[in-house]
């Protein structure tokens, strides 16, 4: 009779850990975001904060969660969409709230590439790469923006400064 038994363990032991898959968890892969920092227009060697600065997506109602809001800051990560070749934000230096509505210094600034979808693995899937980052500036008669200069065309880690803002 035991040696009915040890065959049929056998088989149920090899059959359930066969059927095991590993544990697919993603430590490698994040579409990266792209960084700005902010310089004197006057002397373009120093940073210079905008403050209380705020930053909405074109067309979004609400602002970017990668930015502190109403803050003063020399330096900002912001995400680009993954579905389209542009992304279009509202900067706002000086924001603040007067009768429910946004009052400060607004820019509109649209920031132009080629989408590049990178396969990372099984568990992270694929993220998004930009390259020939380019940017326009929608101009009006008073820019708090004063000039524009991208340093990385090419934005694969958040690691690095790709754009720089002279105000």
């Amino acid at each position: 009779m035991k040696k009915v038994y040890i065959p049929i363990l056998f088989i149920i032991a090899f059959i359930s850990f066969g059927a095991c898959e590993k544990d697919d968890i993603c430590v490698d892969g994040d579409t990266p975001l792209m960084v700005i920092r902010f310089y004197d227009v006057d002397n373009p060697t120093v940073l210079k904060k905008a403050t209380k600065f705020r930053i909405v997506g074109v067309g979004q109602n609400t602002t970017v969660t990668t930015v502190s809001d109403r803050t003063d800051l020399d330096s900002i990560s912001i995400p680009l969409k993954v579905t389209e070749d542009s992304t279009g934000f509202y900067f706002i230096k000086n924001s603040a709230d007067v009768d429910s509505l946004e009052v400060g210094d607004l820019d509109t600034l649209y920031f132009n590439y080629t989408r590049k979808n990178i396969f990372v693995s099984r568990a992270c899937g694929y993220i998004t790469n930009y390259d020939d980052l380019s940017s326009d500036l929608q101009t009006e008669t008073d820019n708090w923006i004063k000039d524009i200069e991208i340093v990385n065309p090419l934005v694969e880690n958040s690691t690095e400064a790709h754009v720089k803002i002279f105000h």
